[in-house]
């Protein structure tokens, strides 16, 4: 596990804690370490969790399949990102979503009972961990109701408009990358794929955009 020191050392999670610190803290919190080849299931709908989990290696994608198929990409993951917080408490009902990973990755799983519960060896960060995890959930929190405002917009328009300039701000430029590819990115803003390629294309030719893959340009 120490080969993920550096990455977890800047999680928000850690944030604050040496790297002698944070491997004290692999320790206390039980930590745990699995690998999942490209396409495998990391949770899936319906599990329940009793750990609070960091990819430190690779790309995770937050989704959900209806009764007939059709996917939802509900958030995109990367090194130093937790996920699946909010189902970690005790009681709390199973996930209702999908962590495919979509690329091969690494995830840290940390008991979260052992980080709520105190530390019988009194370590030193316990209480800052505990006080970035609340401060990491306020941050989720203000991600989710970014995306409700993507989501709220009434046209597939409306919505990439709103997203890419969302991206734009994000990146403090207008010249930026995106996160997703064509199909992702329909699947993220719950739109259809080829309307949406319809609408970048008029966007480009009213003038106000270009691209080339998933590289965005705002004019």
């Amino acid at each position: 596990m120490k080969e993920y020191l550096a990455v977890l050392k800047k999680t928000p999670m850690f944030a604050g804690v040496e790297e002698a610190g944070i491997t004290a803290m692999l320790d206390c919190l039980h930590a745990r370490l699995r690998r999942y080849p490209k396409g495998a299931y990391v949770f899936r709908q319906g599990d329940r969790m009793e750990e609070i989990p960091i990819l430190v290696q690779g790309c995770l994608h937050i989704q959900r399949d209806d009764y007939w198929g059709s996917r939802s990409i509900l958030g995109r993951l990367g090194p130093g990102e937790m996920f699946g917080e909010a189902y970690a408490a005790p009681d709390s009902e199973p996930l209702r979503n999908d962590v495919a990973a979509v690329e091969d990755s690494v995830v840290l799983f940390f008991d979260v009972h052992r980080i709520l519960g105190g530390c019988a060896a009194a370590c030193p960060y316990h209480t800052q961990v505990v006080q970035n995890l609340f401060f990491a959930l306020c941050g989720k929190n203000r991600t989710l109701v970014q995306k409700l405002g993507y989501l709220s917009q009434r046209t597939t328009r409306d919505k990439l408009i709103s997203y890419l300039s969302g991206e734009a701000r994000r990146q403090n430029s207008a010249d930026f990358t995106i996160p997703f590819n064509r199909q992702q990115l329909a699947d993220y803003l719950s739109v259809d794929r080829s309307a949406m390629s319809s609408e970048l294309c008029k966007l480009r030719d009213e003038g106000l955009l270009t691209f080339r893959k998933n590289h965005f340009t705002l004019l």
